[in-house]
């Protein structure tokens, strides 16, 4: 069986999958099928070949590239309800049938009629032809909706992505299935909300994307702000929806419209369109009047009309004007008028709904030039109506009025698409056709559209006759007209009949829609109709510098003025719906009907009441019943045999016949009524959906009988394969056990005959071991006893040894102590007179050598700052051994200064200065002295930055460093290039390296620093000198110790200078130009990174605050 049979749309059925085949059929039982289906994320049913599409409100793996797979090239019978079933079935009828399509696609707001097509449009494009020209065809074509969708979908009470206009798109093919390209026709864009929008909604999406996603740059550009609360046309307590990025959309916006093929200058201009209507809501009127009487209007704030005139190249006051004054022409007269503030509001809504308008569909026809197919030859189409559907709200007005004809339009060629249909499928087939009854909805249409007797014929015959016109004056005619039309009701037309119907106000009508009836309150229909810009603003907007102003206002031409009154909307919209109608009847139709399930946009929520109203405006019960009028059920015969072929022992399991002929036979033996069925050519016809259940029932008794049968099979199969198989095991087992068992017992007599042999070795072996001990004993008996006496003969010969040796050492012992008296006898006489003398010299000398060995091997190291010197031996050293630490330190020193060069002995010399100045003085001393003082800190001479710098110094540079030079207004720091010569110190920019003073050290007097562990210091300048006239220098660097020493070296180094007087002091004073200023330093709790801050207190006053250091 194949393998896609277990979803197909009978097996395995959640409710009926097919309402047509639905027992009993009724508007409650329809209802509880989709609420089973529903609840269980089913959520299609068919309708025969229509659609039924619940929105689940949350994502479902129904949609994934497998399920793209599984439903390609499928039946449209064969799987389980999908919209991927339909598209597949038009996509394939178009391509092998070469039928041109159509897929209608309706519903209310919120019910997912958007997605639908989107889902169609993917589908088509994962199953057509690939390749890199059709790929990027396929990419436009869908790239083309996030665009359409930003400039004409909006967040509604009912919907947070709801489409404001109706979409129609041709997508053509090429004769292999290939898209070739597309073009898309919108209807009626709800340009009303672009000037007020319903409680709880919002304005289109481009506008909040526009200010959320663009970059700072751009909306610089634009004159916007990110604030949406500044601009009059966008609701605030809608603002943000959950769930939607604006900025996100934005840059796919942006993407989209450069893969659709917008230049980035168009992209550019349509924003700054998108710009001029936002600003075009905030520019506000105030009264004003005339010396004749007459009122007028002003602008109250024109900041907004001249932001918007600069982007759209607009003179101001040709705007303004056309604001102020309407100009009326009739033949060769022309008369002004001034407005006043009501028109003022009126004009300025009317240009920004026109504006919006007109650059909507702008962006389509643009958008039609990218995607149009390129060839010239004949196409295959395949066209997607996404259009709004039937509306009834609490206060329905002239939109709801143009949106509901359009629907009855739709139902109507429904209606007679499918009738025709069901006919042709009939004669196709060889079936007598029997007329359906059912509701024709042509006089419901003819209500509206009849060019003499229509609603829009006398709505437009209203807007176009002299005199006053008001809405009150279209209802008035309406009643008398209409008043005798049954689908037509009015409080006068009750009246007139003696009916009193209060839920009927005076300002209404209601019209019997195949829906329900609809209230349509008939304020504002002779404006909306009408739709007038006045023609001033149709001037000035032609008098635009902006490429896109001019295309989008042709009418305000001077050289082509036009008095012949533009077309009603009414009137534009019923020759689109004429046209659509048209076209979708010279095409094959397919339908998608979208439900909403609740009104809380939440998934898994059925409310019954809300889906029992859209399936009756939908109309579906009726399409039910067109459907069942004739056969309820139809199937080729291959499947069909298929399916059923094991009902009967003829066709089971093998039948070799035509198809036909087993289903005839099949059928025979079922003993089926023949009024329940008849056989068409390549189907057959089931009229009641019972006949099928029956069917089904007996297949599906069948196969449980199969099934028991092929379980009593596989289980005997299983048995008997279980005993063989136990049989073969016995076998094997009892074979291995045998050769276990005589395994085991040869084991044993092998093992006794190995302990025989054991036992009889062991003996034998314990035998010669004992003769073997016996001889080895006699043997050690012999060499013991010989060693004994070999013992005895040694010690016998060594007792003689020894008494022979004492004996000889003791004659040398006695001789030696003669020979000692003899030789002190005779020298006695010298030894007495000088034994004292040498004996001490003697000692002395030992003493001395021995100290001097000592001292040269524990010498300490040559390090100049080693204290360490090896201890004194004896009390009567100690001069000597001071003095010989004394000259070794020095020849220490000695040898540790031959190694300096020139320079190193110079910067030792600037660090033993720096001790002299600030040891114990300066709290900042301590840290510097392990910093060696480098002097040009910024490699002035080779930095290419300080060229200049360096070329306008002649002197060679002491120290080069970068300090701040403290501001006394604010105690604030700016860094300063501190240059020191021999001669001068220099002041230059930091960045720029141009000098900004220069002092020559001889107009210096002294140099002033804290006693902390600051970097500030001051150069005072001596009074009178030329450098003094801008006062002294308060600088802050962080080599202050070498600054300093530096300084005071050079000034001492100078044979024809003073020295330089260091002053250390946590209070000095600073001359200023005139004033003298107080620098106190005082320790504080650490701030700012421990860092050191200078503020201002007074005029007099500069206080430095340095953190307490641990």
């Amino acid at each position: 069986m194949n393998k896609h049979q277990k979803n197909g749309l009978i097996d395995n059925m959640i409710g009926v999958g097919d309402m047509v085949l639905l027992e009993p059929l009724s508007e409650d039982s329809f209802i509880e099928n989709l609420r089973k289906r529903f609840d269980h994320s089913e959520i299609y049913t068919y309708i025969g070949s229509v659609v039924i599409s619940l929105n689940p409100y949350r994502s479902l793996p129904i949609f994934t590239p497998d399920k793209v797979e599984e439903y390609r090239n499928r039946n449209f019978y064969e799987l389980s309800p999908h919209i991927y079933a339909l598209a597949d079935e038009a996509y394939r009828s178009l391509r092998d049938q070469d039928k041109d399509q159509c897929i209608l696609i309706t519903g209310e707001s919120g019910a997912g009629k958007t997605e639908a097509s989107k889902l169609v449009m993917s589908y088509v494009a994962a199953v057509c032809g690939k390749g890199q020209e059709v790929n990027k065809v396929k990419e436009q074509l869908l790239q083309s909706n996030p665009v359409l969708e930003a400039f004409g979908n909006a967040k509604t009470v009912r919907n947070d992505n709801s489409s404001r206009f109706g979409k129609y798109m041709d997508i053509e093919f090429d004769f292999k299935g290939d898209p070739l390209g597309g073009v898309i026709s919108n209807y009626l864009l709800e340009k009303s909300r672009v000037v007020k929008q319903p409680r709880g909604e919002r304005n289109f999406h481009i506008f909040y994307q526009l200010l959320s996603g663009a970059s700072d740059d751009t909306l610089k550009k634009l004159k916007l702000h990110r604030d949406f609360s500044k601009y009059n046309y966008l609701s605030l307590d809608s603002a943000v929806v959950n769930g939607l990025d604006d900025a996100a959309n934005f840059r796919t916006v942006r993407n989209a419209m450069q893969i659709v093929g917008f230049m980035e200058d168009e992209v550019q201009s349509v924003l700054e369109l998108v710009a001029a209507v936002l600003k075009l809501g905030n520019i506000e009127f105030k009264p004003e009047s005339r010396c004749n009487g007459t009122d007028e209007s002003r602008i109250k704030d024109k900041n907004d009309l001249k932001e918007m005139c600069e982007l759209l190249g607009i003179e101001q006051s040709v705007l303004e004007r056309a604001f102020s004054y309407r100009t009326v022409e009739a033949k060769m007269e022309k008369v002004s008028t001034t407005l006043n503030v009501a028109q003022a509001y009126y004009a300025r809504d009317a240009l920004a709904k026109n504006l919006y308008s007109r650059l909507f569909t702008w962006l389509v026809t643009r958008i039609n030039e990218s995607i149009k197919a390129q060839a010239k030859t004949r196409h295959k189409v395949m066209g997607v109506l996404d259009i709004y559907g039937f509306e009834i709200f609490e206060d329905n007005s002239f939109e709801q009025f143009i949106i509901n004809y359009c629907n009855e339009k739709l139902q109507q060629i429904f209606i007679e698409l499918t009738l025709r249909e069901e006919q042709e499928e009939y004669i196709r087939e060889g079936i007598e056709w029997t007329n359906i009854e059912y509701f024709n909805n042509a006089i419901i249409c003819d209500l509206i559209e009849n060019n003499k007797n229509g609603i829009l014929a006398m709505l437009d015959e209203e807007c176009l006759r002299p005199g006053t016109v008001t809405d009150e004056t279209f209802l008035d005619k309406l009643n008398t007209v209409c008043a005798e039309h049954q689908h037509f009701e009015s409080r006068l037309s009750k009246n007139s009949k003696f009916l009193t119907d209060h839920s009927l106000p005076h300002s209404c009508f209601r019209i019997q829609h195949y829906a329900g009836k609809v209230l349509y309150r008939t304020e504002g229909f002779v404006d909306k109709n009408n739709d007038l810009l006045y023609r001033d603003l149709s001037q000035a907007m032609y008098k635009a510098n902006h490429c896109l102003i001019k295309q989008l206002f042709p009418e305000g031409n001077p050289a082509k003025v036009n008095l012949k009154r533009p077309p009603t909307a009414g009137f534009q919209f019923k020759a689109s719906v004429g046209t659509l109608m048209r076209n979708l009847q010279t095409k094959n139709p397919n339908y998608i009907r979208c439900i909403k399930p609740n009104d809380k946009k939440a998934p898994h929520i059925f409310t019954e009441s809300l889906v029992c109203h859209q399936v009756r405006y939908l109309g579906l019960m009726e399409n039910v019943r067109v459907r069942r009028a004739g056969y309820a059920f139809r199937q080729t015969y291959e499947p069909c045999l298929e399916r059923y072929k094991m009902l009967c022992k003829r066709t089971w399991p093998h039948w070799r016949g035509p198809a036909r002929e087993g289903v005839e036979v099949l059928m025979t033996d079922l003993q089926v009524s023949a009024e329940e069925f008849a056989y068409g050519r390549s189907k057959i016809f089931i009229r009641n959906p019972r006949t099928l259940f029956f069917l089904e029932e007996r297949r599906r008794q069948c196969l449980q009988d199969l099934a028991t049968l092929i379980q009593k099979i596989y289980r005997g199969w299983k048995c008997r394969s279980q005993f063989l198989l136990l049989k073969q095991s016995q076998i094997i087992v009892a074979a291995w056990y045998r050769r276990y068992a005589q395994q085991k017992k040869y084991q044993k007599i092998k093992s006794a005959t190995t302990v025989v042999q054991s036992y009889t070795r062991g003996w034998q072996a314990r035998k010669l071991l004992r003769e073997l001990k016996y001889q080895k004993r006699c043997e050690e008996a012999v060499t013991t006893i010989a060693a004994y006496w070999h013992g005895t003969q040694a010690r016998r010969e060594l007792r003689r040894l020894k008494e022979e040796a004492r004996r000889k050492h003791a004659v040398a012992v006695i001789w030696a102590y003669w020979q000692g008296l003899k030789v002190r006898r005779e020298y006695r006489k010298y030894f007495r007179a000088n034994a004292g003398k040498k004996i001490y010299d003697f000692t002395i000398q030992r003493i001395m050598q021995k100290y001097f060995l000592g001292l040269k091997n524990t010498m300490p190291s040559m390090s100049p700052i080693d204290n360490k010197w090896p201890a004194r031996p004896y009390l009567f050293l100690d001069g000597v051994h001071t003095e010989l630490r004394r000259i070794f330190h020095l020849w220490r020193c000695k040898k540790y200064r031959s190694q300096f060069t020139e320079e190193r002995k110079a910067v030792y010399e600037e660090k033993l200065e720096a001790s002299e100045i600030f040891k114990d003085k300066k709290a900042l001393y301590p840290s510097s002295v392990s910093q060696p003082f480098k002097g040009d800190y910024l490699e002035i001479s080779k930095n290419p930055k300080y060229l200049k710098l360096n070329s306008a110094v002649d002197e060679k540079v002491l120290l080069a460093d970068v300090v701040n030079k403290i501001n006394r207004a604010n105690g604030k720091g700016t860094a300063r290039i501190f240059l020191l010569t021999k001669k001068s110190v220099v002041l230059a920019d930091q960045k720029t390296g141009q000098v900004k003073a220069s002092v020559p050290l001889p107009d210096l007097s002294s140099v002033s620093v804290s006693t902390q562990s600051d970097g500030f210091f001051a150069l005072k300048l001596k009074e009178g000198s030329a450098s003094a006239v801008k006062g002294d220098f308060l600088l802050s660097s962080e080599h202050l110790i070498e600054i300093i020493t530096k300084l005071h070296r050079t000034g001492a180094t100078a044979p024809d200078r003073e020295q330089l007087n260091i002053d250390i002091s946590d209070e000095f004073l600073v001359q200023f130009k005139q004033d003298k200023v107080c620098v106190k330093f005082i320790q504080g709790a650490p701030k700012n990174g421990n860092s050191v801050s200078c503020k201002r207190k007074n005029n007099r006053l500069l206080e430095v605050s340095v953190p307490t250091t641990a």
